[in-house]
């Protein structure tokens, strides 16, 4: 049992609590062990497998994972981290962004134990005096403890009644699954500790919450996200994601292997002090392999060496532009590198464009495209863009 633990636990930050976990562990039921998603994100990266992987090893030990879509509490919008209310998302958004979640979160659980849930499934069928009893079970002191609440409040934001009520529905979830574990990164800590409480007002056996670390994205300072641009998506080409794996922070990358690979620290830590580019790429190959396959892996790592020499990949794209010439924002959007101005602008500021050989410094640059253009961003993405 202590062996058993000791695996499960490894890299939480914070189990409440281990005597409980090993409780339910040698009960010998098939636990449920739940795992919440906001449908407003439905792009997963690497980030999220710190989760992903631990419930695949209680999918490993005979368990029940439950991955819960949150397209009820996705119209109210969680307000984690945020110094604003949230916009909320109308049920036909959450139920179209849930669409690719199971997709997804099956290139590591196992589609046949796992089971996906919509919150709207229960919530949508409490009647308000019930509303009213969940809200009766925890105070508003309570409520104000969470970090953005109380630094809102402080400094005089607004704070929507329906926004308190957030850590409660999703709370309630815990206790429409009878969930016996719940997993989720640091960031939910307060929320899965909710739920924890709610059961007990319901009679239920607490849940056993686990916390992980959040993995800090390509830019070495924010955790990933998809709208700061510092992911690595699960979903990516072969191709882009070897080229991001290589991206990774020097400082960061033992953290890498650990959180994201089988790799033990000890041995990662050698991997990473022996070579830094050698480690760069064992890893940029552990993960391509990971979410793809050999064949394609090998043919990214060949691809991202040719490019990162300065030679152009067999496999280069042609794209036509309906006019002899065009402005590089205009030319960056339309190639796909971009998906605003501000955007393509930030890409140039940062010197990752280039035009043949040539680093783009001018925002408002001019591109002849009569005799066609070579157009680079990063190492891994290139294109060659005519006039039609």
């Amino acid at each position: 049992m202590q062996n058993l633990t000791a695996q499960i636990i490894k890299g939480a930050v914070s189990v409440h609590t281990i005597e409980s976990l090993e409780e339910k562990l040698s009960s010998g039921k098939k636990l449920i062990i739940k795992l919440g998603a906001d449908p407003s994100r439905p792009d997963l990266h690497l980030g999220h497998t710190v989760v992903l992987r631990k419930l695949k090893l209680f999918q490993d030990l005979g368990h029940e994972v439950v991955f819960v879509i949150g397209d009820f509490t996705g119209m109210i919008g969680d307000p984690t981290g945020k110094s604003k209310t949230r916009p909320a998302l109308t049920l036909e958004q959450t139920r179209i962004a849930g669409q690719s979640y199971f997709e997804q979160v099956t290139k590591i659980l196992d589609p046949a134990k796992t089971r996906i849930e919509y919150n709207s499934a229960w919530l949508n069928k409490l009647s308000f005096d019930e509303v009213i009893s969940l809200a009766s079970k925890y105070t508003l002191a309570r409520i104000m403890e969470r970090d953005d609440f109380k630094t809102r409040y402080a400094e005089g934001t607004p704070i929507s009644l329906h926004e308190l009520l957030y850590p409660l529905v999703q709370g309630y979830d815990s206790v429409a699954l009878n969930a016996d574990i719940e997993i989720g990164g640091t960031d939910q800590t307060f929320n899965l500790l909710v739920g924890r409480t709610l059961q007990s007002h319901y009679s239920q056996q607490p849940q056993v919450v686990m916390t992980f670390p959040l993995l800090i994205g390509l830019d070495g300072k924010e955790k990933m996200s998809k709208s700061l641009d510092n992911y690595i998506g699960i979903s990516e080409s072969a191709d882009i994601m070897f080229e991001k794996c290589m991206k990774v922070p020097d400082e960061l990358l033992l953290d890498y292997f650990v959180l994201t690979t089988d790799i033990e620290r000890d041995e990662a830590r050698r991997i990473v002090s022996d070579d830094i580019r050698k480690a760069h790429f064992a890893y940029a190959e552990m993960i391509t392999e990971m979410y793809h396959d050999a064949q394609l892996c090998h043919k990214a790592k060949e691809r991202y060496i040719k490019l990162a020499s300065g030679a152009l990949p067999d496999d280069i794209d042609t794209l036509t532009f309906p006019e002899a010439e065009a402005d590089i924002i205009t030319l960056l959007k339309f190639a796909g590198f971009a998906s605003s101005n501000s955007e393509a602008r930030r890409h140039i500021q940062g010197k990752g464009v280039r035009l043949g050989d040539e680093v783009v410094t001018d925002v408002n640059l001019r591109v002849d495209l009569r005799g066609g253009v070579v157009l680079r961003f990063g190492k891994g993405k290139v294109v060659r863009v005519v006039m039609k």
